[in-house]
């Protein structure tokens, strides 16, 4: 049977037809050439461990003293050196260096931060865990412990089997001493006496 038409619907093209469609709907058309664009394509692991560096780098005195050494040089030249006068007294140029310098800082920076509050919670987590497992751990030898108590409650103590054997002794003690003091009966005559 063919696919019968309705009046007011549209059709569906085929599978061949609609690929070749977006083809030509994404590339603006067949008559003007595709251009590919290249992407820069940034590791971001290595990107924040330079930040990261960066940042350590900014935060220490050694900079504030290079950096302190730089402002004092370049004021120092621009104010004294006539002849060689690139950023005049209001220093623009100086000032227009700290703002670029201020710009990619403060990002770095918070990406470093960043970083940091990463690590800081995947060990917070690995912490909880290895609590939680310390928590079981210990509970668990807790138990066992209180096992052992009751099981050596139950068994025989040092002191109690040496009582014990005292009470014996003094018994058996006694019993020997009753046998001594009972008469004795008749002598059993010998066997060897009988046959004679």
């Amino acid at each position: 049977m063919a696919a019968e038409k309705r009046p007011g619907k549209k059709q569906r093209p085929d599978k061949s037809q609609r690929g070749a469609r977006t083809a030509t709907t994404r590339l603006g058309g067949l008559d003007i050439p595709g251009v590919r664009r290249r992407r820069l394509s940034l590791d971001a692991e290595i990107i924040g461990v330079y930040s990261e560096r960066l940042a350590r780098f900014l935060g220490t005195g050694r900079y504030l003293m290079i950096q302190t050494i730089f402002v004092l040089v370049w004021v120092g030249l621009n104010v004294s050196a006539v002849a060689v006068r690139w950023d005049p007294y209001p220093f623009i140029l100086l000032n227009l260096a700290f703002s670029t310098q201020a710009a990619y800082a403060a990002p770095l920076i918070l990406l470093a931060q960043n970083r940091q509050e990463n690590r800081d919670r995947i060990a917070l987590e690995e912490d909880r865990m290895r609590a939680a497992q310390t928590k079981a751990d210990t509970e668990f030898l807790a138990r066992e412990l209180a096992s052992v108590r009751l099981a050596v409650g139950d068994a025989v103590s040092r002191d109690y089997l040496r009582k014990e054997l005292d009470n014996l002794l003094d018994e058996l003690t006694e019993r020997i001493e009753k046998l001594r003091e009972a008469p004795q009966p008749d002598s059993i005559p010998d066997k060897s006496d009988e046959k004679r």
